[in-house]
């Protein structure tokens, strides 16, 4: 069947490509978006079903929104409606236990037969942070699923890395409840993990709140990205990992940045499935971040690899951190196309 397109519609013919900001930016904009040739030659042509999540959760959040899809899944029009916010409860897609090796949705590298079905809570969430403060009324989100998500086959962020990075910058933003609003909203923008779950069984529960903006008339003045004054960080470490790897982590991690800056303390937290009720996966990760003199912050994040030491995965992000200012500005490369391009 063929779907109807308006002339104010923006056309994409470059498939799946930035699906989410695209979406978001839609609704923003208030313009409709047709999306054609969605993987049209892949093996498993059409829409993944975590992007269809992600539409699902668009459609529960806006009031009006149209959704067409056509019989392959390629091709994709999308006429946004109010963006409403209120209180939505939504499950992300999760992997299964490997029983084969198929664990499919979309190609990673060049090994076609790795399919990826499942993104973590953080791709949801990313999605969702350019449309959060601008509703109708507050939004509250409660996800389950994949919390540790650098652990997927796709390296999503965390909900950790966006505690750390992106709360930090809605506040740089004046994004915050403002004086007028304390009756429906006292509270500023938060990200509460309730319950942990490492790829692929997922098994965790995520809260996320954003309080209504009416206006932001705080002036933007990112020009000078100070000198870094601290770094703080935690390893976390799920189901039959030992409490002694988050310790090796966090000492070989503080081993290199101790080099260049005395004030360093990691957090080590270890979850249990007895003690937290976390997910059945194992997964150990830490997330870092270093603070400025004048309020920048610059966040990395990395996750176990298969026959890694933990000693390799301190140093390993204690280097990707360090290349992160090594780069400069006042944003974090992850966040730069979400929150600040989204805004400004």
């Amino acid at each position: 069947m063929a779907l109807a397109v308006s002339q104010n519609t923006i056309r994409f013919e470059d498939g799946a490509v930035q699906f989410r900001l695209r979406l978001a930016l839609s609704i923003l904009s208030n313009r409709p978006i047709l999306i054609k040739n969605i993987r049209a030659d892949s093996l498993e042509p059409g829409l993944r079903n975590y992007e269809v999540s992600f539409l699902r959760m668009l459609d529960r959040i806006t009031n009006g929104s149209r959704i067409e899809i056509n019989a392959t899944g390629t091709q994709l029009r999308f006429v946004p409606g109010i963006l409403t916010g209120g209180d939505v409860e939504h499950d992300c897609p999760v992997g299964e236990k490997d029983n084969d090796d198929d664990d499919g949705g979309e190609t990673n590298g060049n090994d076609s037969s790795t399919l990826i079905r499942y993104r973590s809570i953080g791709w949801f969430l990313e999605g969702i942070l350019p449309l959060a403060p601008f509703g109708k009324h507050d939004l509250t989100v409660t996800w389950t699923g994949i919390t540790d998500g650098t652990f997927c086959q796709q390296d999503d962020p965390s909900v950790d890395y966006f505690k750390s990075s992106a709360l930090p910058l809605y506040a740089q933003l004046g994004i915050v409840a403002s004086d007028d609003m304390l009756a429906t909203s006292s509270t500023g923008p938060s990200i509460s993990i309730l319950r942990r779950g490492a790829a692929p069984l997922g098994g965790g529960k995520v809260r996320f709140h954003c309080p209504l903006v009416r206006k932001l008339d705080k002036p933007i003045d990112w020009t000078d990205m100070g000198k870094f004054k601290r770094i703080r960080g935690t390893a976390v470490s799920c189901t039959l990992v030992s409490s002694s790897s988050t310790a090796r982590v966090a000492y070989a991690a503080k081993g290199v940045l101790q080099r260049l800056l005395p004030d360093v303390w990691i957090h080590t937290d270890v979850h249990t499935r007895k003690q937290h009720s976390c997910g059945p996966s194992p997964a150990l990760t830490v997330t870092l971040t270093a603070q400025s003199t004048t309020g920048v912050v610059m966040t990395a994040e990395a996750s176990l690899r298969q026959k890694e030491l933990p000693e390799t995965l301190g140093q390993r992000v204690a280097a990707k951190l360090l290349q992160e200012i090594q780069y400069g500005g006042c944003v974090d490369s992850d966040l730069q196309s979400w929150l600040f391009v989204s805004y400004v």
